[in-house]
């Protein structure tokens, strides 16, 4: 028998209240307020909006913080194709003001906006410490990025550098609305099932399960992400899904080869590269730890 029943599985499908929505939009809010309120960045084109686990409606109790990406959209950086130079697309205006210098004053508009005291600034975000009128949130300051094809086609995404030098490229929005696709492609299983191997982490650390800090919460859904969808469709139960779903990437990260094609929700990164802190062994490992803990079938 399994360690779970198939009714506590159920219940880790679902969200931790009504009103994460609200909370994500309070998040936005104040942060929005500390953009425009501040003399220097309200002349500046930004964009304020949610990414991670709230914005994915992915988030258990356990990951309440929010993330919020605070996007410079006057300026933006740029990756070309092999051959291709700032000349063949016309990108010769380059800008004075830097990524370095834009965290420094969206920094500052916080600090005005919240007090030093609740403002901890991190390798790669600034935190507004939560109280009892907002929940914890990350503030992550970017500037749009273009990856241009060819044909001076661009792909848009968020671009930031962190406070040790490293440049860290990602596509929040379209992570997004991938997510809702697949969510309804899947009857609304994705993010449940999601939510469930979440919670499952979450359960095996309190266990004292060696999971490992390379099992992220931002993986676990990448990998629910590349499940197929009729082990969502064709099953009938959530023990059913979540052993298909361990099965199904269990075998296909034997191998780097197996799954060297596995992508992000954005489908614009690849899962699996020489830049990632986790590997398919991370991963394989975990899914035997899973299994074990689960107390499947063999």
């Amino acid at each position: 028998m399994a360690k779970f029943t198939e009714e506590t599985l159920s219940t880790w499908t679902k969200p931790p209240s009504e009103t994460e929505e609200t909370k994500l939009q309070n998040a936005e809010r104040m942060v929005r307020e500390a953009i425009s309120e501040d003399k220097k960045l309200h002349e500046f084109s930004i964009e304020t909006f949610g990414q991670g686990s709230y914005a994915n409606d992915t988030n258990v109790r356990l990951n309440s913080d929010i993330d919020i990406n605070v996007r410079y959209t006057n300026g933006f950086y740029f990756d070309l194709p092999n051959g291709k130079t700032r000349e063949d697309f016309g990108l010769t205006n380059i800008s004075k003001y830097s990524l370095s210098e834009y965290k420094n004053d969206v920094e500052s508009a916080l600090v005005n906006k919240f007090g030093r005291a609740s403002v901890i600034r991190s390798n790669k975000c600034l935190t507004v410490v939560g109280n009892s009128t907002r929940i914890e949130t990350d503030v992550v300051p970017t500037w749009n990025y273009r990856r241009y094809s060819e044909n001076g086609s661009f792909v848009l995404g968020a671009q930031f550098r962190t406070d040790d030098n490293h440049w860290i490229v990602n596509f929040p929005k379209q992570h997004i609305e991938n997510g809702k696709v697949k969510n309804l492609n899947t009857h609304l299983r994705f993010k449940r099932l999601t939510r469930i191997l979440k919670k499952l982490r979450y359960k095996m650390i309190e266990d004292s399960t060696a999971v490992g800090d390379n099992i992220t919460s931002f993986l676990l859904e990448c990998l629910v992400w590349n499940v197929p969808n009729n082990i969502f469709n064709d099953n009938e139960t959530w023990t059913s899904r979540l052993r298909g779903s361990i099965i199904h990437l269990y075998e296909n990260t034997k191998t780097a080869e197996s799954c060297k094609a596995w992508g992000e929700v954005s489908e614009l990164l690849y899962l699996f590269h020489s830049g990632r802190k986790w590997t398919t062994q991370d991963v394989n490992s975990f899914l035997i730890l899973a299994w074990n803990y689960l107390e499947f079938d063999k």
